[in-house]
């Protein structure tokens, strides 16, 4: 049986994502955060899932975790170390299917009106930046996630992919949408490798997000 971790486990994103991989998929799966074992108690009955505590800032106990893993999830990808230290993890044993959630506007893609107010909002993207060119240079099978402005909506599980290179106009998508998103790709691993994309949701071109 095949495995994934997700790191970051107690992540909005991954409250959707967790039920989803354990519906659609036959994936073992591991999760990853500070405290799991109490925050992610609920699943602690489930024969597939496994709890560890740890912090992706220590490098032992994440190559540990790592370890025996076809596949990684990345709940942040905006902090340098964080990414270093997965990276260097999964090479350390020869994992190499890594998908990261990031932010849009990291290669200044985000245009017109709601680029303006993204910018706004973001402020400084330096860091951000830095942190996403470590994956692109990681070598590994990585999809890195540029989403959108993030909301909740239960059952809306709709998302484009824009191409890197291509502007990004939409200005919203549901985490739900990328939990199905992180989902398919789980289940075809080939399905958007050594890509950076941008996701939105269909028909939300507007000047900034409907909720703001």
């Amino acid at each position: 049986m095949k495995k994934i971790i997700l790191l970051g486990a107690t992540s909005n994103i991954s409250k959707y994502l967790i039920p989803m991989l354990l519906n659609e998929t036959n994936y073992e799966i591991t999760l990853f955060a500070r405290a799991a074992n109490s925050r992610l108690s609920k699943y602690s009955d489930k024969p597939r899932i496994t709890l560890t505590d740890g912090d992706w800032n220590d490098q032992l106990v994440l190559n540990d975790a790592i370890s025996g893993n076809d596949i990684v999830y990345l709940a942040t990808g905006h902090f340098i170390d964080a990414n270093q230290n997965v990276i260097q993890a999964m090479k350390n044993n020869n994992v190499k299917r890594l998908i990261v959630a990031g932010g849009l506007g990291i290669y200044d893609e985000v245009t017109g009106k709601f680029g303006k107010w993204n910018a706004q909002m973001m402020g400084n993207y330096t860091i951000i930046k830095q942190a996403a060119a470590v994956i692109d240079k990681s070598d590994l099978e990585y999809t890195f996630l540029r989403m959108s402005w993030l909301y909740n909506q239960d059952d809306n599980f709709k998302y484009q992919i824009v191409p890197k290179g291509q502007p990004i106009k939409g200005t919203q998508v549901t985490r739900q949408a990328i939990a199905k998103l992180v989902t398919d790709i789980v289940k075809n691993p080939n399905l958007y490798k050594y890509q950076s994309i941008g996701v939105v949701e269909p028909n939300t071109e507007w000047d900034k997000p409907s909720f703001y």
